[in-house]
């Protein structure tokens, strides 16, 4: 199957063309953008994924993660979840001071985030995926950072125990 794909990305794509088809098994062919990748249709889905990873801001090594059957990749939209109309607030709530907070849920979820203008990015294991995902949600609507540390710490540690 042939997909095109429109991407911001496309110098640090094609920099790395050739690690990206060996890895997920593809074919990009360029002839500007859009891209044209070539495979069978489970791997065009996870470059599309990779694609949209690279474009939130991860690193090629970082979304080339997502080659792994057990790894998810989310994207979360602050606008629709968000109650303030102030975004940069919202955004300054997600990161943090430092970018102590994204590092926080990175660190007891075992994810990795990307923030690029009012989206958040999240790759890991399916159910850490999920579960980073509900923390972000929540502390997007309003929820306070010690309630959402709380809420991970807890998880975590029933991880632990299982």
């Amino acid at each position: 199957m042939t997909e095109q794909i429109h991407t911001q990305s496309i110098k640090k794509i094609l920099a790395s063309k050739s690690e990206i088809e060996k890895t997920l098994k593809i074919r990009i062919t360029n002839r500007t953008n859009p891209l044209i990748i070539e495979g069978d249709p489970l791997k065009e889905l996870r470059t599309i994924e990779f694609f949209e990873a690279v474009d939130l801001g991860f690193s090629i090594p970082k979304a080339l993660e997502l080659k792994f059957d057990d790894f998810e990749f989310r994207k979360i939209r602050i606008k629709t979840i968000a109650k303030r109309k102030n975004l940069s607030q919202v955004r300054a709530r997600v990161i943090g001071r430092h970018r102590k907070v994204m590092d926080n849920i990175e660190y007891l979820t075992g994810c990795d985030l990307a923030l690029h203008d009012n989206e958040v990015g999240i790759i890991g294991p399916s159910e850490a995926v999920k579960v980073a995902e509900e923390a972000l949600k929540n502390l997007i609507a309003g929820s306070k950072h010690a309630t959402i540390y709380t809420f991970l710490e807890r998880i975590k540690k029933q991880g632990i125990e299982e």
